[in-house]
């Protein structure tokens, strides 16, 4: 079997696929894995080319995670769920059942009036009594539109953009219920934030890699296929034959490789559309905060929605990560006016002596393409393209929006399928 990209659902695509007793071959385009959640380096540090964040529902990550040899206990930091500000405010669940957890935190919210907390209780028992679905037509604004204005900018927008990448007023309501679904229905622990403990290339990619290398699966980097085509008996990538195949690269490379033979496929995937992600990261030394991940109030002069402590999550002392999702007008306006505006975000956001003179920008990352726009109603390709020709990533057709989970699932999905 070949496996065209070493993202995370290629990966795991490669992993399932030997586990289940093929011969194996991953080409990727770039000098190393882990596609859009990988480190780099910047100077003597290791950093990520974005900040990523898991959740306990993310369980084919986990169970990934596991097969592979990578330490959990060692490589994520668990915690409960937490939109902590700045100022003391915000939503904390306790550990245990999510349910419950969150009804409890929702009545204990500092600096909301009943009338606010109680709008949203109301708001959650009415999702759950329609199954977490609503229609597929509705974004997240409009199927939030009663609710107070606080709840909305305090609670709805920063999860929304956190988990589809994409601002509320265009994304899909349909997909933002599945995630609270999952997150506050999935079990004991499924609501808590795993923060990675080590840079994003320690915490799958590598060990993976490690693990296919031992059960002699040859990774191929710095290779761009050219050509796909089938003979009737084998898919053959630039020549060379293979049984079976699965397209874990980006969409619009899967798009280039099928337009000859799966032309309406190939025109799904290359119709999607996208959003930014940019990660700022400020150094400050000695400077430390209150919690290893914070929310942020964000708006048109300050664009971060979340900051993380990297010293405090086993990395740098005194690096921060400011996470700016949905970016697409701030990158429209340039890196250098985010750099700009993070800087002053950070010094009015935490209190006088949280950082100092020495408050600088270390590195910007920017992803250009990190997710497709979660829209509503969007029609996203189906994970079978063609006989023995399956494709794997965040962008296929499925429950989630662009997540680690979705790639991880997508890539487990088709090697399944395949043998």
């Amino acid at each position: 079997m070949a496996v065209v990209g070493a993202g995370w659902a290629g990966i795991a695509a490669a992993v399932h696929a030997r586990r289940a007793g093929h011969r194996v071959q991953v080409f990727e385009m770039a000098p190393q894995p882990g596609g859009r959640a990988r480190t780099v380096r910047v100077g003597d540090l290791a950093l990520d080319n974005g900040q990523h964040i898991l959740i306990g529902a993310y369980t084919a990550t986990l169970e990934l995670m596991r097969l592979v040899d990578a330490d959990q206990a060692l490589l994520l930091r668990r915690l409960p769920l937490a939109l902590q500000y700045p100022d003391g405010l915000g939503l904390r669940l306790r550990p245990g059942a999510p349910m419950p957890a969150f009804v409890r935190a929702v009545l204990g919210l500092q600096g909301w009036t009943w009338s606010e907390r109680l709008s949203l209780l109301a708001a959650a028992a009415g999702w759950a009594a329609m199954r977490f679905r609503c229609d597929h037509r509705l974004s997240v604004a409009r199927l939030c539109r009663r609710l107070p204005a606080r709840v909305q900018q305090q609670l709805i927008e920063p999860l929304c953009v956190a988990a589809l990448n994409t601002p509320a007023a265009q994304a899909s309501g349909a997909v933002f219920l599945r995630v609270l679904r999952d997150a506050l229905f999935g079990g004991a622990g499924s609501s808590d934030l795993l923060l990675p403990g080590a840079p994003l290339g320690e915490l799958l990619p590598q060990p993976a890699c490690a693990w296919l290398e031992r059960q002699g699966v040859r990774l191929h980097t710095t290779t761009r296929v050219a050509e796909l085509r089938s003979d009737g008996a084998a898919w053959r990538l630039d020549g060379q034959g293979f049984d079976a195949a699965v397209l874990a690269c980006s969409a619009a490379e899967a798009a280039r490789l099928t337009a000859t033979f799966a032309p309406h496929w190939s025109r799904e995937a290359a119709a999607l559309r996208y959003e930014p992600i940019v990660t700022v990261y400020l150094r400050c030394a000695g400077a430390r905060l209150a919690a290893p991940m914070m929310a942020l109030r964000a708006d048109d002069t300050a664009p971060a929605q979340f900051v993380f402590d990297l010293g405090e999550l086993g990395g740098a002392a005194g690096v921060f990560a400011f996470v700016v999702s949905g970016a697409g007008d701030w990158v429209a306006r340039g890196l250098d006016t985010i750099a700009g505006a993070t800087l002053a975000q950070a010094r009015a956001a935490f209190p006088v002596g949280t950082w100092t003179a020495t408050l600088s920008v270390l590195h910007v990352a920017a992803e250009k393409r990190a997710t497709f726009r979660c829209t509503p109603g969007l029609q996203r390709p189906a994970q079978a393209i063609a006989p023995r020709l399956w494709a794997a990533g965040d962008y296929v057709a499925g429950p989630y929006p662009a997540t680690l989970e979705g790639a991880v699932r997508s890539g487990r999905d088709a090697a399944l399928a395949l043998v």
